[in-house]
């Protein structure tokens, strides 16, 4: 019997999910379209109903996890209380948890060297996500937007996304909170 476009569509979100996280969890190149199809409870034969290739899927997951991340950040700052929201966003971005949590991470900070090297659709995604996250900063850093603002901010958006990978990479577990802290030191003065 045939799925309902909803059912469909239902099974192409879960799928873009899924390898949301698998890539960040395991690298791109290192993520099969097996291994996401399994996780995702269907059959390596079905992929190919959904998407034409595995490059349109990591387009797609980038731009849904990127999206996610935004929204996470978003409601950080909205949350702040009274506090500074730029604070909110570095602070939930440049934290341990975030470190730790690469599965549900931010995508540039989980996969960006291999981003770099993607298609176009790809770094397309990938790009809209950095100016989303920049958007989100400036938003925060003042209400009317300069080119200072918009400086700070792309600043502000890179720091964290190096802190983060930087932090992921080093093998001391001292030196990788170190990095977090002193980056996030650095932003105060933003």
């Amino acid at each position: 019997m045939r799925k309902s476009r909803i059912e469909t569509a239902e099974t192409r979100q879960r799928i873009i999910d899924v390898a949301a996280r698998k890539f960040r969890l395991n690298g791109i190149t290192a993520t099969g379209l097996h291994d996401v199809m399994s996780d995702a409870g269907l059959t390596h034969g079905g992929f190919y109903r959904h998407f034409e290739s595995k490059d349109q899927l990591v387009a797609e997951a980038c731009a849904v996890a990127t999206k996610k991340l935004v929204v996470t950040l978003e409601d950080a700052a909205s949350e702040s209380d009274g506090e500074d929201g730029f604070r909110a966003i570095v602070e939930r971005y440049v934290s341990t948890i975030h470190r730790d949590d690469v599965a549900d991470g931010c995508p540039l900070s989980g996969m960006g060297s291999e981003l770099a090297r993607c298609d176009e659709n790809t770094r397309v995604a990938a790009s809209r996500g950095f100016s989303k996250l920049i958007d989100l900063v400036a938003k925060q850093l003042g209400r009317q937007r300069s080119d200072s603002t918009e400086s700070r901010a792309v600043f502000a958006v890179a720091a964290m996304i190096g802190a983060v990978t930087m932090s992921r990479i080093l093998t001391d577990s001292d030196a990788s909170t170190s990095v977090l802290n002193h980056v996030r030191e650095h932003l105060d003065a933003i």
